[in-house]
């Protein structure tokens, strides 16, 4: 898969390292000829660009690009090369980081966007995960479909521990999507029982947080 990375600053560069890791092409680009450290990522290719302007989206090959992720410190920025990936080269895939919460509602399909990921956000999703049982904890957003990435840890009072995951009623536009549990990763069937301490993660909507949330924990939200 080949991936152009919008902003070469410190969360780009670790990005691009992480995907070449698992075998993807990346492409970093960044105006600031500051940023433009090949020795960080000597496996990536770099270009030094203005990634808003479509000369140089073309000389990055953008046609030819998989995923764009618009990492930039600055959310114009990274909204404008959205914009351009989607519209000007039909990129199937954009992640945009948000970097102030604020503007978190401009991040959407209108600007090209399918994934947004806000920093702030992510950051207090996690603390809460870290200390919430019983309680149903928003991770990500998919901007695209409306859909919400969210976990909850089954309690050992749960209504539904000791049931089968085929067996209960999930609301409409919810999908159990991984299971975790005791440091492994299972991918659910309709025959896996839950249990005490289950971490679950679901995609589903937000319509359906909160029926979700009552038809798993003894003290929804």
């Amino acid at each position: 898969m080949r991936v152009t990375i919008a902003g070469a600053g410190a969360v780009g560069r670790s990005i691009a390292a992480e995907l070449l890791e698992n075998g993807h092409e990346v492409l970093l680009i960044d105006i600031d000829p500051k940023a433009i450290k090949i020795d960080s990522v000597p496996r990536a290719e770099w270009l030094l660009a203005d990634a808003c302007e479509i000369s140089s989206l073309d000389e990055a090959g953008l046609t030819d690009c998989h995923v764009v992720v618009a990492a930039s410190g600055d959310d114009k920025v990274n909204l404008v090369v959205s914009l351009l990936a989607k519209t000007e080269y039909g990129v199937p895939r954009v992640v945009a980081r948000i970097n102030h919460p604020k503007n978190e509602w401009l991040f959407n399909e209108s600007w090209g966007v399918d994934v947004a990921v806000s920093t702030p956000r992510l950051l207090s999703a996690l603390v809460e995960e870290a200390v919430s049982v019983g309680d149903l904890v928003r991770l990500m957003t998919f901007r695209q479909g409306q859909a919400n990435l969210v976990e909850l840890t089954l309690p050992e009072n749960a209504p539904v521990v000791g049931q089968r995951a085929g067996s209960v009623p999930w609301p409409t536009d919810t999908a159990l999507v991984a299971i975790l549990r005791e440091g492994r990763v299972l991918v659910p069937t309709a025959d896996d029982p839950l249990e005490a301490g289950d971490e679950l993660m679901f995609v589903a909507t937000q319509e359906v947080e909160d029926e979700l949330a009552q038809l798993l924990s003894p003290h929804p939200r």
